[in-house]
């Protein structure tokens, strides 16, 4: 019997397959499932770009040589205003209560995250400190809200493990955009699981609150669901008068 070169060829490719075949199934059997990569968002990350880099490291350098303070404030962009635009609403009201700032503009969770591991607040002795963070982590595209969530938990429970003698205030992500939007939408289910960490936590604890929810980000907002230019001009950031309204939302929790 006769077979042609094509036919072999055939032959050969159907064999090998047959063999490849069986030694997938075998690695497949002995594979273990590869681990779960963590999100961005809970892993320290450093800064880039000259700007962040200069104040990442003057942060830094305020939490390991600044005298103790009793309010700490972390965050993003929106805490470091408070040098900007808000300097006269935290002249008034907040440095009084022997404040220290420690927001860095476009900070995400993993920055803080990282910030904290260099120079942990421990030295500071804080009786509150004031956490606003996350809204990079959904603007920047770099986490949806599940991560998002995961990482202001995170810095919410590392914070609380260098401060233990603190209240760790977190504040509810403030809404963004001048009308109702679709990260809004993020933002509101990031901030209802926050509150249910914070009771759960209680809960855990026989009722000893070891954190606060604040929610003053909702008095940003207009009975239609905008967000009027003289409280926030770019829909994100504070003007001098929202800085005196945040003052006066977060004064009573901080000064007692």
């Amino acid at each position: 019997m006769h077979f042609s070169s094509t036919a072999c060829i055939t032959a050969v490719a159907a064999s090998l397959a047959l063999a490849f075949s069986a030694v997938n199934f075998a690695f497949a059997q002995d594979a273990k499932p590869a681990a779960a990569k963590a999100p961005s968002s809970i892993v320290p990350a450093p800064r880039t770009g000259d700007g962040a880099i200069a104040r990442e490291t003057e942060c830094i350098k305020r939490a390991k040589e600044s005298a103790p303070a009793r309010v700490v404030f972390v965050g993003d962009s929106i805490t470091q205003g408070w040098e900007g635009g808000g300097n006269d609403a935290w002249t008034k009201h907040i440095a009084p209560l022997g404040a220290l700032n420690l927001g860095n503009s476009g900070d995400r969770t993993e920055n803080v995250l990282y910030r904290l591991a260099q120079a942990p607040l421990t030295r500071l002795n804080p009786k509150h400190v004031v956490l606003l963070i996350g809204t990079n982590n959904l603007g920047h595209g770099t986490s949806n809200a599940s991560e998002t969530l995961a990482g202001v938990r995170a810095v919410a429970e590392m914070l609380h493990a260098q401060c233990e003698g603190a209240t760790i205030h977190i504040l509810e992500i403030f809404p963004r955009g001048e009308q109702i939007n679709n990260m809004r939408g993020d933002i509101c289910q990031i901030n209802q699981a926050l509150r249910a960490f914070v009771r759960d936590d209680a809960a855990n604890h026989g009722g000893k609150t070891r954190y606060a929810m604040n929610a003053v980000g909702d008095t940003f907002l207009n009975a239609d669901g905008s967000i009027s230019k003289d409280i926030m001009p770019d829909a994100l950031h504070l003007s001098p008068k929202g800085y005196q309204m945040w003052a006066e939302g977060i004064y009573k929790q901080i000064s007692k």
